[in-house]
């Protein structure tokens, strides 16, 4: 029997005990499991070991290289996309064949598909996120030159990010890489989204039933104008006058609360006119400055709106917490996560409803917001804790 070639990063051993030498739709092995999945025009697998799950995609040999070596750059350029772990080739098999090779890559955690989004045969009330979750993306991967070639619900997962939802990139096979994307690149990329999308808005009609004139036809073509606005916040030069050095600031703020990292700044001169060009350099390693600023902070790793209720709430406690008036910011911190985050989070991981419980944190913190705000006064953490888990445990409703 032949033996495939196997490349299998670090800390994937137990990947080796699968039986690569088989094609997939061979396989019958105790480690596969069934995963929610979009609809995928090449043969995927999904194999289970411990709490790690691993999804594994066939494809030609020269598709599945390109595809790895994608995934691969992107992870350490780009947040939201799938992790690839793994490369596997069959030489033995014709290179244009599908079992000649495969893509490993480690599944999302938290993350589903966007099945479980629809609302009857559209989005609902989570229309704006969807817009929000998939020009964002688009986004972060122009900005570190990636041209991805077939955005599409499909290819992509979701998971809740505190009142939002973030997309995740799953599929690299029509993708390609460079130093910068032009303005045709990118916009080809949109009209290419925009077409998926409403395919996909269609199949989905189509699934419940509904006329083709109900479909959500036009969801890819507002989440381009989204995006359009969004790169144009980034990319937009400032002229800022000789006295208005404070413009720096607010665009750095405006920036950050966005969700981006600023780098390098510089001033410079504007040909025939007043005033000095304010450019920056926005981060391409994506929307995280407020899950850096949370792990800087105290160590515990959230995704960019979590992390952002999480330093609301460790500023609501610096606050009104009299012992730390006299501490240094990483002191206050530390008690904050010592006193109060991790003695909730216990809480709330011994109800066993979820296993995200830096999500149901974040729920929580905004019911107890409500309870507050309905009362006309703060009310307690035990207090609102007993209300919330009585309750139901409610989440964040989309806005």
């Amino acid at each position: 029997m032949s033996t495939p070639t196997l490349s299998i990063h670090p800390g994937h051993s137990s990947l080796l005990d699968l039986p690569w030498e088989f094609p997939l739709e061979e396989w019958d092995d105790p480690h596969l499991v069934e995963v929610p999945v979009g609809i995928h025009r090449h043969v995927v697998r999904f194999a289970a070991f411990g709490e790690e799950i691993y999804a594994i995609k066939e494809l030609p040999r020269r598709v599945a290289r390109k595809e790895y070596q994608v995934l691969r750059a992107l992870e350490h350029r780009v947040g939201p996309v799938a992790p690839a772990v793994g490369l596997v080739d069959r030489g033995w098999i014709p290179a244009d064949r599908e079992a000649s090779a495969a893509v490993i890559t480690r599944y999302v955690k938290f993350a589903f598909t966007y099945r479980e989004l629809i609302s009857g045969g559209n989005f609902g009330p989570r229309r704006r996120q969807m817009l929000d979750a998939v020009a964002g993306l688009l986004v972060e991967l122009h900005l570190a030159g990636c041209y991805w070639g077939d955005c599409s619900l499909s290819n992509l997962l979701y998971r809740y990010d505190a009142g939002a939802i973030q997309a995740v990139m799953i599929d690299a096979e029509t993708s390609e890489l460079h130093d910068e994307l032009t303005s045709g690149q990118r916009g080809h990329d949109l009209d290419i989204m925009i077409v998926n999308l409403a395919g996909g808005m269609a199949d989905i009609a189509a699934e419940q039933g509904l006329d083709i004139d109900d479909a959500d036809l036009t969801l890819g073509e507002d989440v381009a104008d989204t995006y359009r606005g969004l790169w144009a916040e980034l990319n937009q030069p400032v002229v800022i006058g000789a006295d208005e050095g404070y413009r720096v600031r607010e665009r750095v703020e405006r920036l950050n609360t966005l969700g981006f990292e600023v780098g390098d700044l510089e001033l410079l001169p504007q040909d025939g006119g007043p005033g000095r060009l304010l450019r920056l350099q926005v981060s391409v390693g994506g929307r995280t400055f407020h899950s850096t600023r949370l792990h800087d902070l105290t160590g515990i790793e959230a995704s960019e709106e979590q992390a952002r209720q999480l330093l609301s709430d460790l500023q609501y406690h610096e606050a009104t917490d009299p012992r730390t008036s006299l501490t240094g910011k990483a002191v206050k911190a530390i008690r904050w996560r010592v006193d109060v985050f991790e003695p909730l989070l216990a809480r709330i991981a011994a109800t066993g409803k979820f296993p995200d419980v830096v999500q149901l944190y974040c729920d929580f913190l905004h019911n107890r917001y409500l309870q507050s705000s309905a009362a006309g006064q703060d009310i307690p953490t035990d207090e609102a804790f007993e209300a919330w888990t009585e309750a139901g445990m409610p989440g964040i409703d989309p806005q």
